[in-house]
């Protein structure tokens, strides 16, 4: 069978790619590995996380109930229908993924796919083996979890993100190794289903791609919540114990101390599944296992494009990898392109408190030379975020200050990753601080305080 373009891979960013493909008019064919599709994303990344925090946000409106006046006696968590809902909502995405297929004519084909030379992918399925042609090719398989040498997860002690997803309980103490967004996303899930949990994170600081200050405002509400933080760790000698899990954390101070849990989630971060894609012998250029392509997602190889997680460069996002797709597309359908701006990109992290950044941090900007004037604004003093009862963080925004370029904003705070937006846009199409200083933002809202933090840039907030 020969297409106009097979798509590698059905997370966010190869199915996105496949409907844009059939929206152009492409003959297309889509290869998954897995029975259903949809991908990591989907099946053991963002949505499934993302229903587990959303219940624990609930929970937690239960367990402080009398704050809003309601007297909820003896609320009960039923973990196992947590469970349930989550893989309901992924169930019902997974079909809509599948109707998408066909509504714009792409064929599904299940099996392993890999490059079997120029314009070539050979699948390999349960029963069957078979070569399947196209103009052009994209790559977009996607990352699994690191596991530290010598460990192997399993379903009750050793968990990576997919093992968590399916625990049967909440376990009574939960290690989590690494803190960026996945270890702090589950450190303040389980933190709210009653687990006892500690943090331990190698490098200085949790979060450490946010700007300084909102790494240290989240470390400061998750010790105040209960979360135990360590920066500056070094951990090793895991054991399986009987009960649990032993490990040997070195903390920042120096002392070596003995820590005993439930369960350890090993969250150090994602590597590229590009091993067995048939690469060998191809012009594609690989950097530590990732793929290096131009602006338009091609890679060295001809007719051969990548995107989402396997490429060099961008940060390992669904958004990244659809956006990728998409320019992707257009390039193999001879439209008009426009590459992606990793200055644009948006990073949520879906904590309580929430964050949400874009652009560059106050050290990025002033170490690229930049004149830096900051405005900073804190929910505290935002009127909605006392209706919500969710006080913590704030607003930043990083400014250059001869021409009032926004070069960053950074949120921690109530639906950050949704207040990010504003800043995303106002980035997109070049505003400056002034413009949006004279946006007028509607009262009372949290996204007041996205106005008020670019009036603090002039030092003329009003409500701080």
């Amino acid at each position: 069978m020969t297409y106009d373009v097979i798509v590698v891979g059905s997370g966010p960013g190869g199915y996105s790619a496949a409907v844009r493909a059939g929206q152009y008019g492409l003959k297309t064919a889509i290869i998954e590995k897995d029975s259903k599709l949809g991908g990591c994303c989907l099946h053991v990344g963002c949505i499934p996380t993302k229903a587990f925090l959303h219940t624990a946000d609930v929970w937690e409106r239960f367990q402080h109930s009398v704050d809003e006046g309601i007297h909820c006696e003896n609320p009960r968590l039923d973990f196992p229908l947590v469970l349930n809902r989550k893989n309901n909502i992924v169930s019902k995405h997974a079909k809509g993924v599948e109707f998408l297929m066909k509504k714009h004519k792409v064929d599904v084909i299940q099996g392993y796919g890999r490059l079997a030379g120029p314009g070539k992918v050979e699948v390999t399925s349960e029963n069957a083996k078979q070569t399947v042609e196209a103009k052009s090719i994209v790559l977009a398989t996607g990352s699994e979890a690191r596991v530290l040498p010598g460990l192997q997860p399993d379903a009750r002690r050793i968990l990576t993100n997919i093992e968590i997803l399916n625990l049967t309980h909440v376990p009574s103490s939960l290690a989590i190794l690494g803190a960026g967004a996945v270890g702090v996303e589950f450190a303040s899930c389980f933190h709210r289903f009653g687990a006892k949990v500690s943090l331990f994170e190698m490098l200085p600081r949790i979060v450490p791609v946010e700007d300084e200050e909102v790494s240290k405002e989240l470390e400061r509400v998750f010790k105040k919540s209960g979360i135990r933080v360590e920066t500056g760790a070094r951990t090793g000698n895991i054991q399986v114990t009987d009960s649990g899990v032993r490990l040997t954390a070195t903390l920042a101070n120096g002392k070596e101390e003995t820590v005993e849990a439930e369960c350890l989630l090993v969250a150090i971060g994602r590597k590229p599944n590009t091993e067995n894609l048939g690469l060998e012998g191809t012009r594609v250029e690989l950097d530590r296992g990732f793929i290096k392509v131009d602006p338009y997602q091609r890679t060295g190889e001809p007719g051969v494009y990548a995107i989402g997680d396997i490429v060099a460069g961008t940060p390992q996002l669904a958004h990244v990898a659809t956006a990728e797709g998409m320019v992707a597309m257009a390039h193999i359908a001879g439209q008009p392109v426009t590459p992606v701006n990793k200055g644009r990109i948006p990073g949520a992290t879906y904590t309580e408190p929430g964050i949400g950044s874009v652009g560059l941090t106050e050290a990025q900007a002033r170490v690229q030379g930049y004149d830096v004037k900051t405005g900073k604004f804190p929910f505290v003093a935002n009127s909605k975020a006392s209706i919500l009862g969710r006080h913590d963080g704030f607003v930043k925004i990083v400014s250059d200050q001869k021409y009032g370029e926004i070069l960053g904003v950074h949120i921690i705070g109530p639906e950050a990753f949704e207040l990010i937006g504003e800043g995303v846009l106002a980035m997109e199409a070049e505003a400056t601080v002034e413009t949006l200083r004279h946006t007028i933002h509607a009262h009372p809202t949290i996204y007041e305080a996205v106005g008020e933090a670019f009036h603090a840039v002039y030092g003329q907030a009003i409500n701080a």
